[in-house]
């Protein structure tokens, strides 16, 4: 894979992590069905392994965030 063809996945990984922490019901239907949730988010039609990638690369990313967020609230009890 080139340098360019990883930005685009990174690029499109957090417009779509950014998308779908904003919205409820995009988090629901992301965690129930992933690739049509992006789908709708990305509008657009992207070959299957692609997608496999963007969801694996969505889910790392929010979970790094909820642990950032859970460690961030742990500093400030402390």
């Amino acid at each position: 894979m080139t340098k360019t063809k990883e930005f685009d996945l990174k690029k499109i990984i957090s417009d779509a992590v950014e998308k779908i922490s904003k919205d409820e019901d995009l988090q629901k239907q992301f965690m129930k069905e992933p690739v049509k949730a992006l789908e709708k988010v990305l509008n657009v039609d992207l070959p299957d392994e692609l997608i496999e990638k963007v969801v694996d690369g969505i889910k790392a990313k929010i979970t790094a965030d909820k642990l950032s967020d859970a460690a961030g609230l742990l500093k400030k009890l402390f």
